[in-house]
């Protein structure tokens, strides 16, 4: 078997535990400044979670509660944009404030990965510009071969496309590469491309089925910090709490 060559990095609940405090806070703030009288609470936003997109996630909402009666699919779309590109900018707000720190394990992982020569990449559904905030600003001692963001694809997760799309800029075979993941929509989206998934859950992942990942714990963990427990893994995986780079390829190769 090939030997494990990059590692794919989802964002939003990987890198940083976005979606609760981060996505969620930015969308109820800008409906607020737009004069809407309804807001996401954390039970609404894990619902519309299953939904790929910020914008396709408003569409459905203002959908169900009429928002858009007699509007085009035009008129739609650009109201969408207008209200997603405020959205972004009181997100990365957020993330320039310092108020969303980094989930436990995921910078030291990513060095641990440098260090042994593999590829790193993004591929994640949010906006392109909140993406680069956090891979080329709070990640910025991060060498990423690349950020896939936004509407680089025309089909979000669960559809493979994006994951397609990062074998071919590097040009590797789908087991010479690893995904991390959280939810089950990006499990699917990467196991549909063939690559290995380590699946990291958070608040709102923690009971999606991810039976098809082939690990998956709480935390990627830290050795003086956090620790990780393990879900679901092979005998083969010696787990102490936390995942190292040399671990993984050494279980996947």
């Amino acid at each position: 078997m090939p030997e494990i060559k990059a590692i794919f990095f989802d964002q939003d609940g990987v890198i940083i535990d976005t979606e609760k405090d981060g996505h969620r806070v930015a969308f109820n703030e800008m409906f607020k400044e737009f004069g809407y009288d309804f807001q996401w609470d954390v039970d609404k936003y894990h619902d519309l979670l299953q939904v790929s997109g910020g914008k396709e996630r408003m569409r459905l909402f203002f959908h169900e509660v009429g928002i858009f009666p007699g509007d085009s699919e035009e008129e739609e779309t650009a109201l969408l944009l207008k209200l997603h590109k405020r959205k972004t900018e009181i997100f990365i707000g957020l993330i320039e404030s310092g108020k969303l720190p980094l989930r436990t394990g995921v910078k030291r992982l990513m060095q641990e990965a440098l260090e042994n020569n593999l590829i790193l990449g993004v591929c994640t559904t949010a906006n392109e510009r909140s993406a680069n905030a956090i891979a080329r600003g709070m990640l910025k001692d991060i060498n990423f071969e690349f950020v896939l963001a936004g509407d680089i694809v025309s089909k979000k997760k669960p559809d493979p496309e994006i994951y397609l799309l990062a074998l071919e800029r590097t040009g590797l075979l789908p087991e010479e590469c690893i995904v991390i993941e959280d939810s089950r929509n990006g499990m699917l989206a990467a196991k549909k491309a063939g690559l290995f998934i380590v699946a990291t859950t958070n608040i709102y992942t923690e009971n999606e089925d991810l039976s098809e990942a082939d690990i998956v714990v709480t935390s990627l963990g830290d050795p003086d910090g956090k620790k990780g427990v393990l879900k679901q893994a092979d005998e083969k995986l010696e787990y102490d709490g936390v995942l190292k780079v040399e671990q993984l390829i050494k279980y996947f190769s």
